[in-house]
């Protein structure tokens, strides 16, 4: 079975999100004075098949581990659809 798998990556707590930040200012500068706080980050969707939606999971959390993430600086979650 294929499983659709969701992964959101984002800066670990306490790392300055530069991009975040120049996407703040340009939008105030826009005219969105309400807004407090942006952060950019990406989101990734893959296919993959296994058997279970654990074992697609399993596979997308080595994918991360393996070169989707920097761990030193990101954080991720996972979403597999049907699960």
């Amino acid at each position: 079975m294929i499983h659709r798998v969701s992964i959101f990556i984002e800066l670990q707590e306490g790392v300055l999100d530069i991009q975040g930040k120049a996407v703040e200012r340009s939008l105030v500068s826009l005219g969105h004075e309400t807004l407090r706080s942006v952060k950019v980050g990406k989101y990734i969707q893959v296919w993959v098949e296994g058997e279970s939606a654990e074992a697609a999971r399993r596979e997308a959390e080595r994918m991360c581990d393996d070169l989707l993430v920097n761990g030193v600086i990101e954080q991720f979650r996972i979403e597999v659809e049907g699960e």
